[in-house]
């Protein structure tokens, strides 16, 4: 997973507000910090991303969204 992967994974499933107010504001316990923080840190964004899908009870869909083929 990409950073930019990760950024429209966070949109897709919790939208662009929420989204980001996640990334900026939730403590992940997976981590022990909020998901920009780590990012920032060099975290892959990958366990960034099971970090916050598991803090916020995510989907299996939700989790797998950055999978989806992308049609244009």
């Amino acid at each position: 997973m990409r950073h930019s992967e990760f950024w429209t994974a966070v949109e897709q499933v919790y939208g662009a507000a929420l989204g980001r107010s996640l990334a900026c504001d939730l403590v992940l316990a997976g981590t022990g910090c909020t998901a920009q923080e780590a990012l920032a840190r060099g975290v892959a964004p990958r366990q960034v991303w099971e970090a916050l899908c598991e803090e916020t009870n995510a989907t299996e869909t939700q989790r797998w969204v950055f999978r989806e083929e992308r049609r244009g």
